[in-house]
């Protein structure tokens, strides 16, 4: 009998083809459980799949804003308790009010993973 609790599970939503599968691995590694894909639109039937601890949208720059935005509001309006995060550079994040939360994009992946591990464990 498996006494492991499950893996949380996330949905990381990234238009970037070689940084995508690079997140989703440093996720996997770190114990989570991630499904992704390239496209906004295909995140709106992903979603509709099973129930996400967490939806990450990456956010590439002030020019996907309005995208990330939309998707984040679609996803809220169809499941209002779902937790979304934005994951972005400092200035998108002060130009956007969607998410639930802001991971900031940075260069180390032990930050990224400590920031999604501290918004998937933090009581709602």
């Amino acid at each position: 009998m498996d006494s492991q609790a499950p893996k949380p599970a996330i949905l990381h939503v990234c238009t970037r083809v070689t940084l995508r599968p690079l997140r989703d691995q440093v996720l996997r590694i770190s114990g989570f459980a991630v499904d992704s894909t390239l496209s906004h639109t295909e995140a709106h039937t992903i979603v509709n799949t099973r129930p996400y601890d967490l939806v990450l949208i990456d956010v590439e720059g002030e020019s996907g804003i309005h995208a990330a935005e939309t998707l984040c509001s679609d996803i809220k309006t169809a499941h209002p308790n779902q937790l979304v995060a934005f994951v972005c550079n400092w200035r998108v994040a002060i130009l956007t009010d969607c998410p639930d939360e802001i991971l900031r994009s940075e260069f180390d992946p032990q930050a990224f993973v400590d920031g999604v591990r501290m918004m998937v464990n933090e009581p709602r």
